[in-house]
């Protein structure tokens, strides 16, 4: 998978500023990994290029692959917002639904091409980016299982979101990435449904 569309900047000054400075070193690894291949570029190499200390580098991006996704946290923290966000004209599944077809949007339009091309022949970036999609499953099923642990069993809520996430990536390697969500959402409604969550059946298929 390609690294998501980024989410809401941070608000304070200093967190404005070490989001600049982590978004700085992943643009210029990025470039570094383009330009030179993956596994030709070290993270030395990078951080002297980014003109930081090796140091800085690490206390943003914990492994070198996290520098291929470096909006991983960010997006992780939508998936929570989407959880939480109280709007009476939708339910969590419409909403979870929409995320994600943005983010396949995203991580499948050409724009991504090189992108997704780089993580497919690299055996280090394709494992992380199934550890990522584990991340996206394990924080989803907590925001499910804060939100509606009195309504719907832990693991119940759990296969909810392992459901979701499977569709996710099953559809981003398909030819018709988005037609092929729709058709396996359907299947995560189900499973949403029997665990107690509110249908998503009203919205019209297809739509973002």
């Amino acid at each position: 998978m390609s690294r998501p569309p980024a989410a809401t900047a941070p608000a304070g000054r200093r967190e404005r500023k070490k989001a600049a400075t982590r978004r700085h070193i992943a643009e210029v690894a990025l470039k570094l990994f383009t330009e030179f291949g993956y596994d030709a570029v070290g993270v030395r190499r990078i951080a002297d290029d980014a003109d930081v200390a090796v140091t800085t580098l690490f206390s943003h991006f914990p492994s070198k692959e996290d520098l291929v996704f470096e909006q991983t946290d960010m997006f992780a923290l939508r998936l929570k917002e989407t959880v939480r966000d109280g709007d009476r004209q939708t339910t969590v599944l419409q909403r979870i639904r929409k995320v994600f077809r943005a983010l396949l949007l995203h991580c499948t339009s050409d724009d991504t091409v090189d992108l997704r091309t780089m993580i497919e022949e690299s055996t280090a970036l394709s494992s992380h980016a199934q550890v990522v999609e584990l991340r996206f499953s394990d924080t989803l099923a907590k925001a499910l299982i804060e939100a509606h642990s009195t309504d719907s069993s832990p693991t119940a809520l759990q296969m909810v979101a392992r459901c979701t996430v499977d569709a996710f990536s099953i559809a981003r390697r398909s030819p018709t990435p988005m037609d092929t969500f729709d058709e396996l959402f359907r299947m995560v409604e189900a499973t949403g449904q029997a665990a107690g969550l509110e249908s998503s059946q009203s919205e019209t298929p297809g739509t973002a």
